[in-house]
């Protein structure tokens, strides 16, 4: 079988590239084990316009906000399935000096911070003391449909092989790349945690860390928000389910659910919600973050048939589709990457490959 390209892994990434492969009517074929345990199986899929304690804006906000909807709903429609809500994010503050962090802020026109207009609007589900902001616009992007829906469309054309990629089994020419029966002129890894390991990338500057999240039943909990304190909670697709986390763990023996994030944030929860709710699930994964927080995207600069689409981080959902359409526009028309995501940033790394 002869393909242009063989992309590995079907998270975020690979779903994007392949999906704006297909809208250039290219050949592809992906290669992923759909395992439910990965970063972006799990994900919350919250789109937040700022970051951090300092609640400054993302990085590339204003040039990723116009599209991002866009985006996902023409995805969405390909796929008959509803793939992005706009939902603002209800902060609230866990002391007085957030709440007066939040509020300088706003006084200093951070166009996506909003003052609360009425304090008490959320008290029947939930305890907070200091009031709350409200984040927007922000959005959740539906991962839990997204993926399963474009699995199914791959299968159907005949473009997936759902089953566990070998690193040994692939053999790289100069002209070509050879994977089993399939013969391609270009290999891109969207493979998440995988990528630090691969010898081609495995000198990039990751920085994996392990988040854990719930899976929680909140009967009667208005859906048509994202909220926030300490952890984040945020709708999901199913009746009166919710997404619940996440944490940041940097040091960690394996990437299991771990019996300490368990209690402490069922004790999160159960100070937090003055109504019933219900763990239904608990599931950890490697996020695979950078060192800069900058994506690793691009041709290698000594193998230039082998690329790679990664670290997106926990701004996946925003960053994924504008590094996707960017690395088809390369590998289509050979179109410039944006600098600060190229992987040729780290040439000299690379080449020691």
């Amino acid at each position: 079988m002869h393909t242009e390209f063989l992309i590995i892994g079907q998270g975020l990434c690979g779903t994007w590239l392949s999906y704006y492969l297909h809208k250039a009517n290219r050949s592809f074929v992906v290669i992923d084990n759909n395992q439910p345990g990965t970063s972006s199986r799990i994900a919350a899929g919250i789109f937040n316009p700022v970051t951090g304690r300092r609640l400054v804006k993302a990085w590339m906000i204003d040039e990723l906000l116009p599209s991002l909807e866009k985006s996902y709903a023409e995805l969405g429609n390909d796929l008959n399935i509803t793939a992005i809500s706009r939902k603002n994010i209800i902060d609230f503050f866990p002391d007085p000096f957030m709440k007066e962090s939040f509020r300088q802020r706003v006084l200093e026109k951070n166009n996506y911070l909003h003052l609360s207009e009425n304090p008490f609007a959320f008290q029947t589900y939930f305890n907070y003391e200091f009031g709350y902001g409200e984040i927007g616009p922000a959005y959740t992007v539906h991962l839990e449909t997204i993926l399963p829906a474009w699995n199914k469309y791959l299968k159907l054309n005949n473009c997936l092989m759902e089953e566990e990629f070998v690193l040994p089994g692939l053999e790289v020419f100069e002209k070509e790349i050879r994977y089993k029966e399939i013969i391609t002129e270009k290999i891109i890894f969207c493979d998440g945690a995988s990528a630090s390991d691969n010898p081609w990338f495995k000198h990039l500057p990751f920085a994996l860390n392990k988040g854990e999240v719930f899976t929680i039943e909140i009967p009667g909990l208005p859906v048509n928000h994202v909220y926030k304190k300490g952890l984040f909670l945020a709708p999901l697709a199913e009746k009166n389910l919710f997404w619940a986390g996440s944490n940041y763990t940097w040091n960690y023996s394996d990437v299991h659910p771990t019996r300490e994030f368990r209690d402490k944030t069922e004790k999160q929860l159960t100070n937090w919600l003055k109504v019933p709710f219900k763990i239904v699930d608990h599931k950890a994964s490697l996020r695979p973050a950078t060192i800069e927080r900058r994506p690793f995207v691009g041709m290698h600069p000594a193998k230039k048939n082998i690329g790679i689409l990664n670290g997106m981080g926990t701004k996946g959902c925003s960053l994924a589709p504008y590094f996707a359409k960017q690395l088809s526009g390369f590998l289509i028309n050979k179109e410039e990457i944006s600098p600060e995501a190229d992987i040729k940033r780290f040439s000299k790394l690379l080449e020691k490959s």
